[in-house]
């Protein structure tokens, strides 16, 4: 069955202030090209011709690219998991590498998911300290607990951390659903009320999932080019 991919490129972006006024942050810069381009060069490099984005904020703007297009029409009120509800019609019938638009990576990230036998995987990056001390100073700030044993289950994230010890690396937004993953992933999420389906974050649903021992979740180590883009000081550091 054929590998396809999805963008998710809803969001304004709202931490990027101005700068985002008359751009979707996927535009932005990094190293002399768009976001997005990173992310559709990685794909096609790897081998997935057929990519799809969810747009929401100043859709229009993505159009040159000549994406296979899915509108969250409630980005304003919604998040990244209202967002990929809307590719259901990819995810119910392919297995699918799922992308955030805010960040950047090679073909190696894509090829170690297409690789993997999960029904859900994700990409971690194993050198996520480094990076993040250079980006905050304290490696704990804006970081999530990512927990995993011995054969790369991840058993725990998406919550505060209290210590490092909580941190195995670092959730970089690319995931892996097979046909069988999304059903449990998006099951999930239908049980959940409404106004929780509005506000849930990926991870937090990702944990729900962990919780209730419904489908082991795998986390696949990477240590390439990677980074996310949250703010206008990330692009002067990625720059």
């Amino acid at each position: 069955m054929k590998i396809k991919g999805i963008i998710l490129a809803a969001g304004r972006g709202s931490r990027m202030k101005s700068y985002t006024d008359e751009r979707p942050k996927c535009l932005s810069i990094v190293d002399g090209k768009p976001l997005i381009e990173w992310q559709i060069n990685a794909m096609k490099d790897a081998g997935i011709d057929d990519i799809a984005v969810v747009t929401g904020y100043r859709s229009e703007d993505l159009s040159e690219y000549s994406l296979v297009e899915f509108h969250n029409r409630d980005w304003e009120t919604t998040n990244m998991v209202s967002s990929l509800i809307c590719a259901s019609d990819w995810l119910e019938n392919s297995t699918c590498i799922v992308s955030y638009s805010d960040i950047f990576y090679t073909k190696k990230a894509i090829g170690l998911l297409i690789k993997s036998e999960s029904s859900l995987a994700l990409t971690y990056d194993i050198n996520w300290k480094n990076l993040w001390t250079q980006r905050f100073g304290d490696p704990l700030i804006d970081s999530e607990t990512f927990i995993f044993d011995e054969k790369f289950k991840l058993k725990e994230i998406g919550k505060k951390p209290q210590k490092i010890d909580e941190i195995n690396g670092q959730y970089m937004g690319l995931l892996r659903f097979s046909i069988e993953g999304w059903s449990i992933f998006s099951s999930t999420y239908s049980s959940l009320p409404v106004e929780e389906k509005r506000k849930i974050s990926m991870t937090s649903l990702l944990d729900k999932i962990i919780n209730q021992n419904k489908l082991e979740i795998s986390a696949v180590p990477y240590n390439g080019i990677w980074g996310e883009v949250d703010s206008i000081s990330d692009l002067k550091f990625y720059n």
